[in-house]
């Protein structure tokens, strides 16, 4: 079975999050988007997983379902997708997941390394919280912040489950993950030891893909996914995976751990440059600098003198051994999208949460489904027969890459833009369909 799957977001229980992001919101937004399995984020935290407990049921094998739709909004919501007989039928499926902060010291210096962790049952998740509750508050945070270090975390894990999987997350982001330049380690071993042969796959990021992730050998016997680690309903989806397998945990998990291109098909990417940490830059400062610009101020903020903070792109080069487009042998594919609200933004030059593009988005999925659908499979002519000229080819622009990006740096996400200004309004609908 083909199917879209995220497996890192957060519920409501963490910082900086919707509240919103609660098991109904998640089962509508997932169907709206075309995503089939949903992590359920946070799953140490106990509020949401007594949440969980009482919302969802047993679906397939170490997979979840909700037990009865609740209508989030009774009126005005005729442009909701049904999918009877579409990929989305039978409803969403939920997986155990969550996320660990460890902040501890080793080798002299202080790390922040943040892991995901999926489980394949409910058993799993009650013997992990246990074990981590021991250590420290889980109740204070959807994603606990714990005084454990990184190898210690994978005992933990893995002696609740051997089936469970281990990904560390966002590997590239500067303050909290495993090669961050400012708490990370320069290899999986240093930061894992003996526990490395247990990790198959690392997270990317926002801020980083594929093909700059093979530019580093090390890296090469990694699985690599890509997850929004949405913080609310309307950005699930925005990094994904598509997946050919069995529908069950072990049919995901065992696609990721072997590599296998025909049951791991590829992974739905950030441009990276729209990720918050690409660039090097001090974003108060409205610095924003290259690697090699940086390197010749030895990463010296130009106005306030302080330490620049340094990016996805210029870790990266500091532990590459391949130049810039070569890869391994054997890759995942993997393909550039923006989610349709920022293209629809575009194309009308006007902001992503304005009614304008609140209404011909739900235009869109009333048409066609859902938005997978339309980003990855309809045409410019499909597009263009019930949207805009512009819309249509502002989809059509992302999906041969022809965009322009002000890259993100220092916690700011970057710009992208489709069209200059003078275009807009210039498109035919003869146009569109060429």
């Amino acid at each position: 079975m083909k199917f879209v799957a995220d497996l890192h977001i957060h519920s409501k229980y963490s910082r900086a999050t919707s509240r919103d992001m609660d098991v109904e919101n998640l089962d509508k937004w997932a169907k709206i988007k075309g995503i089939k399995v949903l992590g359920t984020g946070d799953f140490t935290h106990p509020l949401w997983l007594k949440e969980l407990k009482s919302k969802l049921e047993p679906a397939e094998s170490g997979l979840f379902k909700i037990k009865k739709l609740r209508k989030l909004s009774p009126q005005n919501d005729n442009w909701l997708p049904d999918n009877k007989g579409g990929d989305l039928e039978k409803g969403t499926r939920f997986l155990f997941s969550a996320e660990v902060s460890c902040i501890y010291s080793k080798n002299d210096r202080t790390r922040k390394v943040h892991v995901i962790i999926l489980a394949p049952d409910l058993r799993t998740v009650e013997k992990i919280n246990t074990r981590l509750s021991w250590i420290g508050n889980i109740k204070s945070d959807g994603r606990p912040i714990l005084g454990l270090d990184a190898k210690e975390l994978a005992k933990i894990i893995l002696n609740a489950s051997q089936d469970c999987l281990i990904i560390p997350a966002h590997i590239w982001t500067p303050w909290f993950s495993l090669f961050g330049a400012n708490s990370g380690f320069d290899s999986i071993e240093e930061c894992f030891d003996e526990y490395a042969k247990y990790i198959y796959v690392i997270e990317t990021g926002l801020s980083s893909d594929p093909l700059m992730n093979w530019r580093w050998s090390a890296l090469d016997k990694y699985a690599l996914v890509s997850n929004s680690d949405s913080h609310s309903p309307q950005r699930i989806g925005r990094e994904a995976n598509i997946f050919d397998t069995d529908l069950s945990y072990r049919g995901i998990v065992e696609a990721i751990r072997s590599k296998d291109p025909g049951k791991f098909l590829e992974t739905i990417e950030f441009f990276p440059e729209e990720g918050r940490y690409h660039y090097n830059g001090h974003r108060n400062c409205q610095v924003v600098l290259r690697p090699e610009e940086s390197k010749k101020i030895n990463n010296i903020c130009p106005k306030c003198g302080k330490k620049l903070t340094i990016g996805t792109l210029h870790r990266i080069d500091s532990l590459a051994d391949r130049e810039e487009g070569e890869r391994p042998e054997k890759t995942i594919p993997f393909r550039h999208m923006v989610p349709l609200e920022e293209i629809i933004a575009d194309a009308k030059g006007v902001g992503v949460g304005t009614k304008t593009v609140r209404e011909e988005y739900k235009n869109l999925i009333k048409s066609f489904g859902t938005e997978f659908r339309i980003l990855l499979s309809k045409t410019s002519e499909q597009i263009g027969r019930v949207s805009s000229p512009e819309i249509a080819e502002g989809i059509n622009r992302v999906q041969q890459g022809q965009i322009k990006i002000s890259p993100g740096h220092d916690g700011e996400y970057g710009q992208i833009k489709i069209f200059q200004d003078e275009e807009r309004g210039s498109f035919s609908r003869q146009d569109s369909l060429f």
